[in-house]
């Protein structure tokens, strides 16, 4: 099995910056993709960025430009910098990798979610 664990989730003031990291560990091959999503109360949880095969990033509109997703396939390890920080920001978040694992089955796995809390 894999287990994904997050940390660096907080309160921070408008304008401050958080960094997320999510390290992956138990019977993984390979990582083919990795992600961060975002669910706030009373919202559908939504995509922030994902990375792929190391590389290739994709951004939610709302982000772009102050969110940074990188990937450390050597480390089994996402990391999201969070920069010039809103309130609307305010929510749990969820990393999200697709991984193969050792018997070679591709499923997704789901961290279980860090609170990330912006005061105006």
């Amino acid at each position: 099995q894999v287990q994904l664990v997050e940390s660096g989730g907080g309160l921070v003031q408008a304008g401050g910056s958080l960094r997320l990291s999510c390290a992956a560990s138990g019977s993984i091959f390979s990582i083919d993709a990795m992600g961060w999503y975002r669910q706030a109360p009373g919202k559908q949880r939504e995509m922030v960025a994902i990375i792929v095969s190391g590389a290739r990033t994709t951004y939610a509109d709302s982000v772009k430009g102050r969110f940074t997703i990188s990937g450390d396939n050597a480390k089994n390890t996402v990391y999201l910098q969070m920069n010039s920080l809103k309130p609307e920001d305010t929510a749990v978040y969820y990393c999200w990798m697709m991984v193969v694992t050792t018997t070679q089955k591709k499923s997704d796995y789901w961290g279980q979610g860090t609170q990330v809390t912006v005061s105006s």
